[in-house]
């Protein structure tokens, strides 16, 4: 896992396990889908940093967010 900044315009799309109430995260399918890197960031901070992670680092990520909310 690793934190990058933002270089590219890249298409996000929110959690579905963020519930509506404004913590949630976000990530970057077609980026996933082309490149096997797994792009997260916080939807409340656009510009920030973002997360790097492996498949099975994403994947842990959804496991957490499906029994944690």
């Amino acid at each position: 896992m690793s934190i990058t900044p933002d270089a590219q315009p890249v298409r996000w799309v929110k959690s579905t396990y963020s519930g509506g109430e404004g913590q949630c995260i976000e990530w970057a399918p077609d980026h996933a889908c082309a490149t096997g890197e797994f792009l997260v960031r916080d939807s409340k901070n656009p510009d920030g940093p973002r997360l790097s992670l492996s498949r099975e680092g994403f994947a842990s990520l959804v496991e957490i967010a499906k029994h944690h909310g």
